[in-house]
């Protein structure tokens, strides 16, 4: 199977915003471009590389800013003390990490990198005035933080492997999709083992699972590489946990 195409940001230029930028859609709808914004760029910051298994952040660092994907993937987890860990959600390019830490003011998770990782950090009391600014950046904080509320409950659901499996899948599609890369082949940046730890599943239990998947000719996996042949059948499998893309 074929390399998906890599879903990395451009770095946009004077008059338009990056290609993945997770903000630009509210500053767009609110009849802001990138120049009439000139002013507050000095609240993004490019940081990056991070490679494959370091943090972008850890548990109890001090809450000063938000990290926008621009390319790669990012987990989140918790690490009990006896070192057991806890995946809490998967970041792609264009979605922002770190907004479970605005209350406490320090992150309760670690953010680690799946694969090279590149950012917009956002100093967040700049974001706060921007918000205060530009109601429709406000508006898209405050749905960015309800789904983060919505995919624990979710989750917590009593679901069965195929949903909880099929329901992964299409939510990496819709995401994929809504950022304008392809929604049937992309890259499973995560293990086996993650996506199982996420999913509250054994890891045999969603190897099975996808090696159903793939005889029943509803997808096609080789190593990370996914390919999705049957949406709408994995959408019904999974229809109890897709209340749209509520899943992270």
């Amino acid at each position: 199977m074929p390399e998906p195409p890599s879903p990395i940001a451009d770095d946009g230029d004077e008059t338009h915003f990056c290609g993945t930028c997770a903000f630009s859609s509210a500053c767009v709808a609110a009849g802001y471009n990138k120049p009439a914004l000139a002013e507050l760029q000095c609240l993004v910051e490019h940081v990056g590389p991070y490679r494959s298994g370091e943090h972008v952040f850890r548990t109890g660092d001090p809450f000063r800013a938000i990290f926008a994907v621009r390319s790669g993937t990012v987990k989140t987890r918790m690490v009990d003390k006896e070192g057991r860990e806890q995946v809490l959600g998967f970041y792609l390019p264009g979605e922002v990490v770190g907004l479970n830490a605005i209350y406490p003011e320090h992150f309760p998770c670690d953010a680690v990198a799946l694969d090279t990782a590149y950012f917009c950090r956002f100093s967040f009391p700049a974001m706060s005035a921007l918000a205060a600014r530009v109601p429709a950046v406000q508006q898209h904080l405050f749905r960015m933080l309800s789904k983060e509320l919505g995919s624990a409950s979710l989750l917590a659901g009593d679901h069965s492997a195929d949903e909880r499996v099929a329901a992964f899948l299409m939510d990496l599609a819709g995401r994929y999709a809504a950022r304008g890369f392809s929604a049937t082949r992309f890259r499973l940046s995560m293990s086996r083992g993650d996506i199982a730890n996420y999913l509250r599943l054994a890891a045999e239990t969603v190897s099975r699972v996808l090696s159903r998947f793939r005889t029943q000719g509803l997808i096609q996996v080789e190593g990370r590489e996914c390919q999705v042949l049957d949406p709408a059948r994995l959408r019904e499998i999974g229809h109890a946990l897709q209340p749209g893309d509520a899943l992270r």
